[in-house]
Order: structure tokens, then sequence, then C-alpha cells
């Protein structure tokens, strides 16, 4: 008996729709829709409003072929007009969806809460968005959506191909169209460094282009169309077992296929495709030498042509096996053995630096605003007193802060997903943790500002103003991040607690300047000892120096080169007036590591690509 809950993917293409259900102990069944694994996502809308799905609607459509959509997955704003009828296409999908939903109830029972969709490469989050609207109005759960190229991807791991981080897979993808996507496997997972998609070079195009070989006379859009395109798709799907069998055509004699005739119509096609895969290994800047291989999966993929033209074409191609299903069986885990939690796809962190990332920071935000408030300069008589404050202490403390938060966001993220109860995206958990790391990050900030003018007994806006606005660009990227976390735009490598890890060598380095600059400025200034305590503040901004170039700057030689300029600058601006600056300075420097970090990680285009639609 299989234990633990199962879990539903459903790969719902063009043309066919497939799913899997995979439990816990690695084992898996693909679902069965009148007795194939394949259930055609066509629709049907019959007069009593009803919608027919699948091969019900195929064997339907020659009576009403008005009423019949072959191909219901539309661009997300486009509307369609049946009967006379405006229809939206959302509705068709989720036909779909909710008959795969019910065979799934039928062969595992009620609830099924972890559902994964597959969703080519090339989707923009306006469709992402339209197929987990779809998959709702189905009746499913909040699913997980899986790029069909990282699925497959997934799948031949599973199945034992052994792929070394760094290297480049192509992933052929030939249906009812044609998708040929670019992967690199890295230390999180893979990425997708290209996609190109072509409508016009896959299944479709050679069911008509068989139409005009065996038809002297086309038929148009009524019945007769849809009954010559069943026969022959049935007819070519039998080709793989046959070498030639007989096709009836409506209003007409029956015709003899054969796979002559077939890679005839076929050609064109699939020349199509061997270009296609070239133009996306050219995008991802590699040549088929640096693949380790291409991978090609779909209905079409069975055709023994397209392996001879992409080997003309100088790709070497490998069939997978149960190519219908790979896409399937992949977002389903189908061959994993253990579960995990799939909270986040980071590279594993060791404890203790992911401790330190967290720890360091936090302390030296506590040490720098105890100092500031224990250590203010008095001024003037008993009853007319003035503080001299340490602004850039200050900042620097809420700057700590916000760095010691976002260090956490992936843990805050773990515990979200722990104590929710209904599944959701783990991108969703990512992206609520770094949003909770930030509030709380603002947070702590503001509470110095509070303290701060309570215990000095000054008005609460200049603290607000040191404190809240030199963290509102770090704030304003930690958004963006946890957006596109959320929305599972891209995935950082080597994971989120990686992208968050500040450089702890700078919060040390950094942190023990301000520390020692203060304490020149604060200490009592005995005549014997006036010239240490000089030294000991030249020599904290030096350190200040060095921490502001190490949060900018990774490569050691860089460092060296920037660190002797500016360490000399903020050694010279040590004082009570230009406090503030030198703060401000390190703050620059840390909003400057933030939106590296954003760019270099999650907006920059690694290669180029075609645009999502």
């Amino acid at each position: 008996m299989r234990s633990g809950r199962a879990r539903l993917a459903i790969d719902y293409g063009s043309a066919d729709t497939t799913a899997v259900l995979a439990w816990p102990d690695g084992t898996w069944t693909p679902l069965l829709f009148d007795g194939e694994p394949a259930l055609p996502s066509a629709v049907l809308l019959s007069e009593d409003g009803t919608t027919v799905t699948g091969h019900h609607a195929w064997r339907a459509a020659p009576v009403t072929p008005h009423r019949f959509i072959p191909h219901p997955r539309q661009p997300s704003e486009q509307r369609l007009t049946v009967a006379d009828t405006d229809v939206d296409p959302l509705d068709l999908v989720a036909a779909t969806l909710r008959r795969a939903a019910e065979q799934a109830h039928q062969v595992a029972g009620p609830g099924i809460d972890d559902v994964r969709l597959v969703v080519p490469a090339g989707w923009g989050p306006r469709r992402r968005t339209w197929m987990r609207h779809a998959a709702h109005r189905g009746g499913l759960p909040p699913p997980q959506l899986i790029d069909a190229p990282t699925a497959v991807a997934g799948h031949l791991l599973a199945t034992g191909l052994q792929l070394p981080v760094g290297a480049y897979i192509a992933v052929c993808d030939v249906g009812a169209t044609a998708e040929v996507s670019i992967l690199r496997r890295g230390p999180a997972g893979f990425e997708v460094l290209a996609t190109l998609a072509d409508p016009t070079a896959g299944g479709t195009a050679i069911d008509d282009a068989l139409t005009t070989t065996l038809t002297t006379n086309p038929p148009g859009t009524g019945g007769q169309r849809w009954a010559m395109t069943a026969s022959l798709r049935a007819g070519k799907h039998a080709l793989t077992d046959h070498p030639a069998v007989t096709v009836p055509l409506p209003d007409g004699p029956a015709v003899v296929l054969h796979t002559g005739l077939l890679d005839q119509a076929a050609q064109p096609v699939l020349h199509r495709i061997a270009h296609l895969t070239t133009e996306a290994i050219t995008a991802a800047e590699l040549t088929p030498r640096d693949l380790t291989g291409v991978y090609c999966v779909g209905g079409t993929a069975r055709l023994p042509l397209l392996a001879q033209t992409l080997t003309d074409a100088g790709i070497t191609p490998t069939l997978v096996d149960q190519p219908t299903l790979a896409a399937a069986r992949g977002a389903a885990d189908a061959g994993a053995t253990n579960t995990t939690d799939p909270t986040t796809t980071d590279e594993p962190v060791p404890p203790v630096r992911r401790a330190a990332a967290i720890a360091l920071p936090g302390f030296a935000s506590l040490a720098l605003v105890s100092q500031f408030l224990l250590t203010p300069d008095w001024r003037g008589s008993l009853m007319y007193r003035e503080a001299i404050l340490n602004w850039g202490e200050l900042t620097m403390a809420a700057v700590f802060a916000v760095i010691a938060c976002l260090s956490a966001g992936t843990v805050l993220a773990s515990t979200i997903a722990n104590r929710t109860t209904t599944p959701t995206s783990p991108g969703i958990h990512t992206g609520t943790g770094i949003l909770a790391a930030a509030s709380l990050g603002v947070a702590v900030s503001g509470m110095y500002a509070v303290v701060g003018s309570l215990y000095v007994g000054y008005p609460v806006n200049g603290f607000l103003r040191w404190t809240l606005l030199p963290i509102t660009p770090t704030i304003t990227a930690a958004a963006v991040m946890a957006l596109i976390a959320a929305r599972q735009w891209r995935t950082p490598a080597g994971g989120w607690s990686k992208l968050l890890a500040f450089p702890t060598s700078s919060v040390l380095t950094a942190a023990a300047g301000m520390l020692l600059i203060q304490y020149s400025l604060t200490a009592d200034r005995w005549p014997h000892l006036i010239l240490w305590i000089d030294l000991a503040g030249r020599v904290g901004g030096l350190l200040l120096g060095i921490g502001t170039v190490m949060a900018v700057v990774s490569q050691p030689i860089l460092r060296l080169i920037l660190s002797a300029p500016l360490a000399v600058i903020t050694a010279a601006l040590v004082s009570w007036s230009a406090s503030g600056i030198l703060g401000a300075i390190y703050a620059i420097a840390v909003t400057t590591w933030w939106l590296r970090q954003m760019w270099t990680h999650l907006l920059r285009p690694h290669h180029p690509h075609r645009p999502p639609q």
C-alpha cells in the first residue's frame, strides 16, 4: 500500500494534456483518460452549455464543428466566439484541468493538495497568473508552476542521468508546437539560459501538411476538416508501430499512409525545428559541442526523421523515454525516494556561516546604538545643556539592523512555510520571508529613533531622518526581491540565503571603525592620552573606509587598490561635524551592494531570449 499523500502533476499542452500521480515512496502512475495516457486538450461547447472534453470532443466535432475548439490555450487577453457566444478561454482550459482532477481523485482519493502545473519556459507573469486562475476554476488547489524544460531536466536526473554542476543541455519539446530551451545545471538547480518557441514547427503543422499531401481538395472549416484531422492524427501515431496504415477519409476513399509520405510532409517542419534548436544554442552563446546532450520530448519527437534532421544540422539528439510523460513525471518528482522541504532551492549553507551572517550585524547594531545613547557629548550649562550626537553611528546601527533581518529572511520563510497549512508556491514563502524581514528591519530602525528621542530628550524627527532615510533604498530593493521570489521569475544562483548574506568582513571592519571613532570623540582628553585617543579615531576612520570598500568590491586586488585612498579620506574626516557623513558613506556602500546583488543575480538577462508572451 502506498504511503503518504499523492502529488499531482499536469502538463497542459496545446494539443494534449498528460498527468501523473506520484507518492513520497517514489512510485508513480500516469492518469488514463478513456484508456489513453494523453487527454486531448480540445473541448466542445454543447447546446445546453456543458463542456465536452478530450476524445469525446473530437468525436462530436464532425457533427457540431462550429462548437469545437481544438486548441483552447490562447493568450491571456484573447476572447473566443463560439456559436455566436463570447467565451472566456479560461473556462475551456479549466474544464480540461477539472477532468484531470476528477480522474486523479478516482485513483488516489480526495485530499490531493500538492499540485504542479507544467508551463512553457517562455511564458511571462501574465500568462502564468492566467494559468493559476484556470487551475482555480478547475477546482484545483493553488498549484506550483514549473517550467517545462526544468521539469524534463528533473526527470532526466531522477532516471539516472549524470549531469555535473556547470553542464549545459538542450531540451527540444516538440508537441503540437515547438519550444527549444538551453539549460545550465547550477548548485541550486537548473537555470534556463535561452528559450525559443515556434507555433508553426510542430505536430499541428505536420497534420496540415499531410492533409495537403493526401487530398486534392482539402476540407474547409466544417465537420469534414475535423474528421480528417482526427483520422490523420490516429494514422500518424500508428506509424510508430507499423510501416503503413489505412486512413479513412470523409466523403472519399481510404488512403494508405506510410512512413515515406509522413517524412515528405514532415520534412519542412522538422527542418524548422532543427533551425530553431541551432538558434537557441546560439542565443545562449554556446555551440553544440558545449552541450552535454540534446533531449527530445513530446509526441512529435517520436518521428525517426527528427533525429536524422538534427544530426544533419550537427546536433546529436536523444529521445527521452516516454517523451509525452517526461515533463509531468519531472514536475511530480516521480523519481524521488524521499521528500524535502520545498520552501527554498538554496544551495546548502553551513549553519555556522548562516548564524554569523545574522548574528554579527545584529550584535554590531546593538553595540553601535548602545554607544550612541550612552556617550553623547553634553555641552552648555545645567539648565541649557545641548547634546552633540554622532548621527553617523545611529545610521550605521539602523543599516546593520536591516542587514541582520534580511540575512534571516530565508529562515523566516521556512518558519512561515512550517506554519502554513494551505499549500502554496515555495516562491511565495520566500517572498513573504524577505518582506517580513524587511519590515522587521524598518521596525527596529524606527524603534532606535524613538528610544533615542526619549533618552536624549530631542524631537524624534531628526532621529527618524538618520535611521529611516538611509535604509529606504535597501528596503526598496528587498521589496523587489520579494516580488521576484513570489512570482518565481528567477531564482538566484546559490539560492536566496546566499544572495541575502551581506559580507561579514565588511560588517566587522566598519563596526569596529565607527566604535573607535565614537570613542575618540567622547573620551576624556587627558593631556598625556590625547595623542593615543586621536590616533584611535584615525584608525577607526581607516577601518571604516576599508569596510566600505569591502561592501562594494569583492575582488581582493580591487579592494587593496581602492581601500588606500578611501581610508585616508575617511580617516581625515573624523570629527563631530563629519560623523554623519561617515555614516552616510557606509549606508551608500551598503545600498550599492544590495542594488548590485539584485541586478547581477535577478534583473540582468544572462543571455538573450525572446520576450515573454
